[in-house]
């Protein structure tokens, strides 16, 4: 099945039925469909076809969820953006990719106008949901108004997205996913979660996030669920309000919003009439007191899962019926085999710790134009993920920490060595390193280490205001320290780990 056979089969099935419901408006699944049909003829008519890129940079809206299914419905690749990018970030996806469309609007407009001036190669189309002055794009709106085109022949084979995820060599690497890889993965993790056509699902997690995306849009569509779209999580009382409005029984966020509601203090109201039938939490490990309390708080359980981009993403999950341990991922999705391998890449007992090794139809088929990127993680069918773990006689999955230097604020995923080429930029700065440290509030935060060329000045607001300039804002360090030196191994490399010791030693100090 791909992804058009998706929505086909859920308006087939449940014409009438509410889909989405975005500010008052509601849009049922025929509707839906429709719409997609239509607004992808529209995509024809600007000659848009199979294996084109389209990148789309929108917050939550029906607008993102309708060009991600009428891209696909053309047999076209979409490309989500990440809408907290620097427009140069912007302009490298679209470049590295060679996106022909995109779609975006007036919220953006200050990228969109930078990205518009430079007028990069491959793009030939700006598609706007709403005005960006200065930019002579086309009206989103105005795409809905043509007759069918012929229907595209489209493979569950075939390349239906490219995720972006930041990269450890200073540039994003594009996963490529394929019809296949995004429908199995909701067809292998649906049955764990026990997912019921009665389900109401919230999305307020940004949308271009892969696990946002399938867990609370691909996985109710498939299942024929209703989904309530917030643009923000922000005021996080919308969220509460809507959560009760619409009865909401699926509740899927980060671990940063699960800790905030075990602490925050909640009306007994909310409480008592809180409507959610599970909650799911992605994105990052959360800690297991803070389960405890969350459950303890609402009386609904609390389940971890993990998955990465580069497949799709979903890979294990706690299961709702049947053993639940917090502090563990649960096993293996349906049909996903994960494997802890030691570093000659042999597979480890129960009990071994080494690095976990997914394989399944959700795994991609590489990244984008990146063969050496590609080789380095995907080896016999396996994709190396990083992330040191272990596994119990049950299958229970436990990580422990990831053999990749990432840092995850927020559950946005923050690469050091991306971070650290920008500080190396500014004229002042002779060396940088970047390493993550544990903030209860955002799980992990960037902390700068900068050395300075001899007779430069720099401070840590000047540092950081760079950053800004190039960087999205969830990257940049939330703290800089200046020291004379980095230390380093006999080959000159800078030992991260000794400078994390170093780190939490002084804190243990204060």
């Amino acid at each position: 099945m791909n992804l058009l056979q998706v929505v086909a089969n859920s308006a087939l099935l449940s014409p009438q039925k509410t889909f989405l419901v975005c500010e008052g408006r509601k849009i049922t699944f025929s509707q839906f469909y429709e719409r997609i049909r239509r607004l992808g003829s529209g995509f024809d008519a600007m000659g848009i076809k199979k294996g084109d890129k389209v990148a789309v940079l929108l917050n939550n809206s029906v607008e993102f969820i309708e060009t991600y299914f009428a891209v696909a419905s053309r047999g076209a690749v979409i490309v989500p953006v990440n809408s907290f990018l620097k427009p140069e970030e912007i302009e490298y996806i679209i470049a590295d990719c060679g996106v022909k469309t995109l779609v975006t609007s007036g919220e953006f407009s200050p990228a969109v106008r930078e990205i518009y001036s430079k007028s990069p190669a491959s793009l030939k189309d700006i598609i706007l949901t709403s005005p960006v002055e200065g930019v002579n794009g086309r009206d989103y709106f105005s795409l809905f108004s043509g007759l069918s085109a012929a229907d595209v022949v489209i493979s569950i084979d075939d390349l239906a997205a490219i995720v972006y995820t930041s990269g450890t060599t200073g540039h994003p690497k594009g996963a490529m996913l394929s019809h296949k890889c995004l429908v199995s993965d909701v067809e292998n993790s649906k049955d764990v979660i026990a997912v019921i056509e009665k389900d109401v699902f919230m999305c307020f997690l940004p949308m271009f996030h892969s696990f946002s995306f399938m867990a609370n849009v691909i996985v109710p569509l498939f299942c024929r669920c209703k989904i309530v779209i917030l643009r923000s999580i922000q005021p996080f009382t919308k969220v509460i309000k809507n959560m009760l409005l619409h009865r909401v029984s699926v509740f899927v966020a980060i671990p940063q919003i699960y800790i905030l509601m075990a602490e925050k203090t909640i009306p007994f109201y909310v409480l008592l009439l809180n409507s959610m039938r599970i909650c799911i939490s992605g994105g990052a490990s959360i800690p297991v007191e803070s389960i405890k309390r969350f459950e303890a708080k609402f009386g609904k359980p609390l389940i971890e899962g993990y998955g990465l981009s580069e497949a799709s993403p979903i890979c294990a999950l706690n299961p709702l019926l049947g053993k639940r341990i917090p502090g563990s991922i649960g096993p293996a999705i349906n049909n996903v085999q994960i494997v802890i391998r030691d570093d000659d890449g042999g597979e480890l007992a129960a009990g071994g710790t080494g690095e976990l090794t997914v394989k399944g139809d959700n795994v991609m088929l590489g990244y984008y134009n990146n063969p050496g990127a590609t080789a380095s993680v995907l080896k016999d069918g396996w994709l190396y993920t990083g992330d040191i773990g272990k596994k119990d006689e049950d299958g229970y999955i436990y990580i422990l920490d990831r053999k990749k230097d990432m840092i995850i604020v927020n559950g946005m995923n923050v690469y050091p060595r991306e971070v650290e080429e920008v500080i190396c930029r500014h004229p002042a700065v002779a060396e940088a390193n970047v390493v993550g440290e544990k903030d209860e509030m955002h799980g992990e935060i960037p902390v700068a280490i900068v050395v300075l060329k001899e007779g430069a000045a720099a401070d840590e607001h000047v540092v950081r205001k760079f950053c800004r300039e190039h960087i999205a804002n969830y990257k940049v360090p939330h703290r800089v320290e200046f020291w004379k030196e980095l230390p380093k191994n006999s080959t000159g490399k800078v030992m991260k780990r000794e400078i994390r010791k170093m780190i939490e030693a002084r804190k243990k100090q204060v």
